[in-house]
């Protein structure tokens, strides 16, 4: 079984502050660290460490970056034959800040904005071997929609995780499986006019809203919304933990498990990344998950 990622590959410039400045302020940073990133990669390492095969689809420069990135994905077992590394153009590039136990994010796009249609038609007979695709949205927005109707046309899964947050048109969020937003997220595609309980009952059993501390709600097919609590965590960093649910979330689907249960396994395992600094490095593995959940 082959659970693919279409996404960015992206290095973390990430610092540490007292708290996230305000508009216009200035705040002394404590330490500057670079760590292996990008939504579609930690994505991708956030399953291979839960013992998943993962094939990485996507584009890196042609600059010692993305060789570095690429040889750390290969790290964790994910296959990498298929990224295309671009000339003249940097690797991907994520300004993170942490803070006051939550962070903010400023993303340079360079060489996901490469990951296009073209390349997609490059890679397709690859990508077609998956049983299931995870997308986000640091790759342009046609390539994200050209890879949902290749994959609804071949009636593989596809779980669309839309962050950064942009509108999705109706036909793509009803053609993906599973949409996976946060509340910010949520908004963005559905507006505000109906409550989070409203909103995954008109999607039961396909829109899982995220919630942060305050874990995960979704509907079941017969419209009950169902809560389903975040695991407790001495937190240190919560860069990566959104990424770390859907890579939880994605294993177990592709896995046979029902859609709460692999919420609830989900949550266990992006509360349990919270604990480690980085993105990828705080990711646990499957015997971690399980032993917390005991």
């Amino acid at each position: 079984m082959r659970i693919s990622v279409v996404g960015s590959i992206n290095m973390d410039m990430t610092v540490k502050t007292a708290r996230i400045p305000a508009k216009g302020e200035t705040v002394k940073g404590e330490d500057l660290t670079y760590i292996p990133g990008g939504k579609g990669a930690n994505q991708a390492v956030s399953m291979a460490k839960l013992g998943a095969n993962v094939e990485m689809f996507g584009c890196v420069g042609e600059d010692a970056t993305g060789k570095q990135l690429c040889e750390n994905l290969e790290q964790y077992g994910i296959g990498t034959a298929q990224i295309k590394t671009v000339g003249q153009v940097p690797t991907g590039l994520a300004l993170i800040t942490v803070g006051e136990q939550d962070n903010t994010i400023v993303v340079v796009a360079g060489a996901n904005d490469y990951v296009t249609i073209p390349y997609i038609e490059s890679i397709k007979e690859e990508l077609l071997k998956s049983e299931l695709v995870l997308l986000q949205h640091e790759i342009p927005e046609e390539t994200v929609e050209y890879v949902i109707d290749l994959c609804y046309e071949a009636k593989i899964k596809v779980i669309l995780n839309p962050g950064p947050a942009r509108k999705v048109k109706p036909e793509y969020i009803e053609k993906a499986s599973f949409l996976t937003p946060n509340e910010h997220e949520a908004a963005i595609l559905f507006g505000t006019d109906q409550s989070l309980e409203e909103l995954v009952k008109e999607y039961p059993e396909k829109l899982v809203i995220t919630k942060g501390k305050e874990g995960a709600i979704l509907s079941d097919n017969d419209k009950n919304v169902v809560t389903i609590p975040a695991g407790k965590a001495a937190v240190v960093d919560t860069t990566g933990a959104g990424d770390t649910l859907n890579g939880a979330f994605a294993v177990q689907i592709a896995n046979g498990n029902s859609v709460i249960e692999s919420l609830r396994f989900a949550t266990i395992a992006a509360s349990l990344s919270t604990e480690k600094f980085g993105a990828q490095g705080g990711m646990p593995t499957y015997e971690e998950v399980v032993r917390k959940m005991k």
